[in-house]
């Protein structure tokens, strides 16, 4: 693989990237530093990567794994972050609380459901990743990331429900 290639077909996935690895590591300066050290490490696999089936899936894991391992070695949890989730910003100044209130309420659920379907939820509904992406980062068959996707979803609604009926008084 050229470095023209590279750039093209690697290097270009960095923006891709910075969201999850960003969420991941809690801050955006660390992200950065993380970017460059993946697309390093990348760079070193480029003969291999050129040759291999799924090169946008393979840059995910990458980026997935070398985050995990930074975590690991630093001892750092991803509920401690502050930055994990940002849900939904309101651009009205009147919703800001609502917004804030349901942002509280999803980051309280996302604890409660399994590992697996929490990092598909945030993987596929805010960093955008598509299924064969999250397949390939997770491991995992697309079908398998549907289903978890998917019971991740009706969790958050369910349990949504249940809280503002309850707070309306229709419970």
């Amino acid at each position: 693989m050229t470095k023209q290639d590279f750039k093209h077909t690697v290097f270009s996935l960095s923006e891709l990237l910075f969201p999850m690895v960003s969420r991941m590591l809690g801050s955006t300066s660390k992200a950065e530093d993380a970017i460059q050290e993946i697309m390093i490490k990348l760079w070193h696999k480029r003969k291999q990567l050129s040759k291999h089936p799924n090169i946008k899936g393979f840059v995910v894991l990458t980026a997935r794994n070398y985050c995990l391992d930074l975590l690991r070695k630093k001892k750092v949890l991803l509920e401690d972050s502050s930055d994990v989730l940002k849900l939904v910003k309101s651009t009205n100044e009147h919703l800001n609380l609502e917004w804030e209130e349901l942002n509280s309420h999803i980051s309280t659920i996302l604890k409660t459901i399994p590992e697996q379907q929490k990092e598909v939820f945030i993987m596929r509904d805010l960093d955008g990743f598509d299924f064969e992406e999250i397949a390939a980062a997770l491991q995992i068959k697309t079908s398998h990331v549907r289903v978890l996707l998917s019971r991740a979803r009706k969790q958050i609604s369910t349990t949504l429900e249940k809280t503002y009926s309850y707070e309306r008084g229709k419970y």
